[in-house]
């Protein structure tokens, strides 16, 4: 049986049906249900496999980007979200969904010594809105999403995509819980060029000045991921840039693919 894919809906996001269209090509069967319709319903969580929060822009980014969707994870869903992660069913959250992930505190899933968050996502470095292409390198060795996954190409369309941690004691407890799940990297075999030239001179490899690269990260557990960039916008080689010279390579399938085999397997 295909396994059943629950992508959320609020105000404002815009890529459910692209994350659903990537869902579908992996072998999954996608249901988007907005939140509204889950809080008066009472639908059954535990009927889903998968759980996606999608990109966009949720309530507008009122109060900062992905805090207001936080509050509803927190607030109206928190023991359907706690047990989809608790039950080990895997869990994604892009670009905004990644926000919404890392303000509620599901990711990374503990807090500084001092009890603060650890993590949060804020301003890009470059004080601009960042929507190109880049090339993303799987670092986890347990994230069931990144496993034996290569080079991935795909878009970034964030101006708050900037990963920072509390701390140092933060920063060595993400990389010691091998949490890091994926960085921004040069090409390799993406066919996405490190830099791109622009009129300023060139735009860096990493969009927007995260720590260490990182592009995303994972739950102790590796079942929860939560990234910046796009994967979904990258299924069908004509979306590469490089297509007609036979530079579509490192689609972002792979990644969806691996999140349905476990929902599969499991």
């Amino acid at each position: 049986m295909k396994p059943r894919i629950l992508i959320l809906k609020a105000s404002g996001t815009n890529r459910d049906g692209d994350a659903a269209a990537a869902f579908v090509q992996a072998g999954g069967e996608p249901v988007i249900q907005p939140l509204a319709v889950l809080r008066s319903s009472r639908a059954k969580w535990r009927d889903y496999d998968i759980l996606v929060i999608p990109g966009g822009f949720s309530y507008a980014d009122a109060l900062g980007a992905g805090r207001l969707l936080a509050l509803d994870l927190t607030t109206y869903f928190n023991d359907q979200v706690q047990d989809f992660v608790s039950s080990s069913r895997p869990v994604i959250g892009i670009c905004n969904g990644f926000q919404a992930l890392v303000k509620s505190g599901i990711l990374p899933g503990w807090t500084a010594a001092d009890g603060a968050p650890a993590a949060t996502l804020t301003f890009n470095q470059s004080g601009r809105f960042e929507c190109r292409w880049v090339a993303l390198k799987p670092v986890s060795r347990h994230c069931l999403w990144t496993r034996d996954l290569e080079t991935v190409a795909c878009p970034v369309a964030h101006g708050e995509g900037r990963f920072v941690v509390r701390d140092g004691q933060a920063e060595a407890k993400l990389e010691a819980n091998d949490q890091i799940a994926l960085v921004y990297a040069t090409a390799g075999s993406s066919g996405v060029a490190s830099t791109v030239s622009a009129a300023g001179g060139a735009y860096p490899a990493n969009p927007n000045g995260s720590i260490r690269d990182i592009a995303g990260i994972c739950n102790p557990a590796g079942n929860v991921l939560g990234l910046m960039p796009h994967p979904e916008d990258y299924i069908f080689p004509t979306r590469h840039p490089n297509w007609t010279r036979g530079g579509a390579q490192g689609s972002g399938l792979a990644l969806f693919q691996n999140g349905v085999k476990f929902a599969r397997e499991a």
